[in-house]
């Protein structure tokens, strides 16, 4: 494999690296992941670091490095994933695995979620061991497959076959956080600390059968699309978490004027999805945080064409609130689409415990430094991560991969889309944020 040239400066150079990384088709499935990860490990072997590779198949490998500190602090974990969903029948402008630089974005699968946040980590991380900072103790870059299908092969198997790579470990930093948004004139960067839960749902439905030249009126397809209509036109009800509060409130405080209370308001489980619908699409990342969601991904009917189905069934991404179990999200469910369809949980992965905030005004502090006008504030991710994994050690994930993005540009509608891209001053930002926290994380 091609060596990355002139390795001793690599972590000068974040553009570059990101560009290398996305040429690699990770696409999960299958992930494919050894290549990048081999590639990842080069880089930190011509730096002097020690790294070690542990996989639960060849071709699913994770990488984990330590750079040592004084012993003052615990670990501090960074880790990521390098595996990328599919661009399967999305239109984009560039190829979404060249790294083409244009417009100051690069563009490319994986520039958001999440190998431009492997690469501010991989920088801030070299950068660290160039120049021989006092770190208050050890730092845990961990780089692993399979995140966006479960994790089974990445950080579960590490988990569950390694957990002594990470002892003494309280905190992490991982995906998800850190990327601003705007709320009125005000700047807002939410540091992720707590997420939901992954809950795949099957809803089933059946009706008479028949012949594909003998049409049925009202069989199971209509119904099911009726299933689909009723999901599509009904949000799941109100709940606010403790995070979610927070963080409104907080937003609601920066506000202030006639904004600030408006959307206070959306703590009112009786006037929030009001309040949703008048902010619109500027509503977008509060909507998810105050329901449990479920979205259609997958239909499944009949296998032949001339053969009316008798059962049909839609698999449902269904994301759960912390404090809520699938038994919630099944009753909820059967008040929209009746309780003559079958919901069965076909996968449910139990999120972390209540956050741990130790660390945010750490984190809250970086972000203050690096831009006075920005207001950090809690957030509760609308997804899941491999922070639900980590937590079965006690480790607290923080979202924390800090980009200052154009006010036009929206984080969550554009990672997973086709044009994903990340703004070229986004991964200087970032990277200059996660070196001020390895410098200063046990303080």
């Amino acid at each position: 494999m091609e060596r990355f040239k002139n390795e001793s400066s690599v972590y000068q150079r974040p553009v570059e690296l990101l560009q290398r990384l996305i040429r690699f088709d990770t696409t999960n499935p299958p992930g494919a992941e050894a290549q990048c990860i081999s590639f990842i490990k080069g880089v930190l072997d011509d730096a002097g670091v020690e790294t070690a590779i542990f996989a639960h198949t060849p071709e699913r490998p994770n990488l984990v490095a330590r750079l040592h500190g004084q012993g003052s602090a615990p670990p501090l974990l960074l880790y990521g994933h390098v595996d990328v969903v599919t661009t399967e029948n999305q239109k984009w402008q560039h190829p979404p695995f060249a790294g083409v630089i244009e417009d100051g974005f690069v563009w490319g699968r994986g520039t958001l979620d999440m190998k431009g946040g492997v690469v501010m980590m991989l920088v801030a991380f070299l950068r660290a061991k160039a120049e021989r900072i006092a770190l208050p103790g050890d730092i845990i870059l961990t780089i692993v497959s399979d995140e966006e299908l479960f994790g089974d092969f990445g950080a579960r198997f590490l988990v569950e076959n390694h957990a002594d790579l990470f002892e003494g470990v309280r905190y992490a930093v991982g995906e998800c956080g850190g990327f601003s948004f705007h709320v009125g004139n005000r700047r807002f960067y939410p540091i992720m600390v707590a997420e939901k839960q992954r809950c795949s749902v099957r809803a089933t439905v059946r009706g008479q059968g028949g012949h594909g030249s003998m049409p049925v009126h009202g069989g199971a397809m209509a119904r099911l699309s009726q299933v689909l209509r009723r999901l599509d036109r009904h949000r799941l009800p109100v709940h606010v978490t403790p995070t979610a509060r927070v963080m409104i409130d907080t937003i609601a405080r920066a506000l202030g004027g006639m904004t600030g209370p408006i959307l206070g308001y959306l703590k009112n489980p009786g006037l929030t999805d009001v309040i949703l619908n008048l902010l619109g699409e500027r509503g977008h990342i509060f909507d998810p945080m105050l329901h449990n969601t479920v979205s259609p991904t997958i239909l499944h009917g009949s296998t032949s064409i001339n053969v009316i189905p008798s059962e049909v069934s839609v698999d449902l991404d269904g994301r759960i609130l912390p404090g809520f179990s699938p038994d919630d999200l099944i009753a909820e469910l059967n008040k929209i689409v009746g309780s003559d369809v079958e919901l069965e949980v076909i996968r449910h992965n139990p999120g972390p415990p209540e956050p741990d905030m130790g660390l945010f005004s750490t984190l809250s502090g970086v972000l203050r430094e690096i831009d006075p006008e920005g207001v950090p504030v809690p957030f509760l991710l609308s997804a899941s991560t491999d922070g639900h994994h980590f937590s079965r050690l006690g480790i607290q994930t923080y979202g924390f991969l800090p980009m200052q993005l154009p006010e036009d540009f929206s984080f969550i509608r554009t990672i997973h889309a086709a044009d994903e891209r990340v703004p070229v001053e986004a991964l200087s930002f970032g990277t200059d944020a996660i070196y001020k926290l390895l410098q200063r994380f046990g303080g």
